[in-house]
């Protein structure tokens, strides 16, 4: 059975930070972090984690960190203000470029999509008929 925190069932088989990464809004620092305040050892395995300890994590988690849904609800609150108040940021996210300054000319595929190309096609030349 893997065990479940902040809604996110976490892998048994991997040690405890690596684990805890899998929550949105935690990263390995963050996870660390939260072990040294639980007391937890980090190489730990979660099948070998006692309820305690899951408990222990969930309430420090819950006490001092943003994860999961309410965490996105407030990135996309973030990026829909940036939107309705027409930043230069807010305009680079409605026009899906990206909003950071990186160049566009070339290497922006991640953002923009896949290529298309435009006009790629020569002209038929006309048959005699």
């Amino acid at each position: 059975m893997a065990a479940r925190i902040s809604g996110v069932a976490i892998p048994d088989g991997k040690q405890v930070w690596v684990a805890l990464t899998y929550v949105f809004g935690i990263g390995p620092k963050s996870a660390d972090d939260i072990l040294k305040q639980a007391k937890v050892e980090r190489t730990t395995r979660v099948k070998n984690l006692t309820d305690a300890e899951i408990a222990r994590i969930q309430d420090i988690i819950n006490a001092d960190y943003l994860v999961e849904g309410e965490l996105q609800r407030m990135v996309s609150g973030n990026i829909k203000r940036l939107k309705e108040i027409k930043a230069y940021r807010g305009l680079r996210h409605s026009a899906n470029l990206p909003s950071r300054g990186q160049r566009t000319k070339t290497n922006a595929r991640t953002r923009r999509g896949k290529k298309t190309t435009v006009g790629g096609t020569a002209k038929k030349v006309a048959s005699k008929t």
